[in-house]
């Protein structure tokens, strides 16, 4: 089985390829270069280096969102674009879950947080253990405030900070959240070998999707409809 994934979700872009289980490439940069421009020269890199066509894929995953708007549209519309004449099946992955299933070494509690702007992250809470993750909440835009209240609930485990809210969320809980830690920079944020394995356990319960059937998942109304709406309502 190899699955080839995709990750645009934020500022840093990746792709990779995982046969059977096993990481045959990756390719991840962090240099705030629009996706447009890195993504395609990135995935035709990776094929070429691995020795691995496209016909040679079984399952295509992206992350799906949440996310950048703009981003999350340009993962799924570049897996979209794969598959669309071959029929070959889609993974659907949260970027929350895709983050959580890439950092496999910790035992704990991941808060997986993104920055969403106006004091809100994108979050979800999962739980690590010998490897296994298991989703303690579905995804959702919350307030850090909000945030920081249920995480009280942890208090007698470690919680680790993961995705490119991290940061923010650690100043605002260090002080009363000792036991929250900041996952190490290398791997905290969202990277397309964390889709991959989260793609993993969406085909071993049978949760594929079609092209057609693989949307955005945004979670908030873009800003752009929701400025629409407000002066609409004026």
């Amino acid at each position: 089985m190899k699955i080839f994934a995709i990750d645009t979700t934020a500022s840093p872009a990746s792709a990779a390829i995982l046969s059977d289980g096993r990481l045959l490439g990756e390719y991840y940069l962090n240099i705030k270069t629009t996706h447009s421009q890195t993504l395609m020269p990135m995935t035709e890199s990776l094929f070429k280096n691995t020795n691995i066509s496209i016909d040679d894929i079984d399952v295509f995953a992206v992350n799906a969102g949440p996310g950048s708007f703009t981003g999350v549209r340009i993962g799924v519309a570049s897996i979209k674009g794969m598959t669309f004449t071959s029929d070959k099946p889609c993974a659907s992955v949260s970027t929350l879950e895709a983050m959580a299933f890439g950092i496999p070494y910790f035992s704990g509690i991941v808060c997986a947080v993104m920055d969403a702007r106006c004091a809100q992250v994108y979050n979800a809470l999962f739980r690590l253990e010998n490897g296994e993750v298991r989703r303690l909440c579905e995804d959702r835009a919350i307030s850090i405030q909000e945030l920081s209240d249920e995480l009280n609930n942890y208090k007698d485990e470690t919680v680790y900070l993961a995705g490119d809210g991290a940061e923010l969320c650690f100043r605002a809980f260090s002080e009363n959240l000792p036991n929250v830690r900041l996952v190490p920079e290398n791997i905290r944020f969202q990277h397309a070998y964390g889709t991959a394995k989260a793609a993993e356990r969406l085909i071993s319960e049978g949760k594929l999707c079609t092209s057609d059937e693989l949307m955005p998942i945004y979670l908030r109304v873009p800003q752009a409809e929701r400025e629409l709406k407000a002066r609409q309502q004026k």
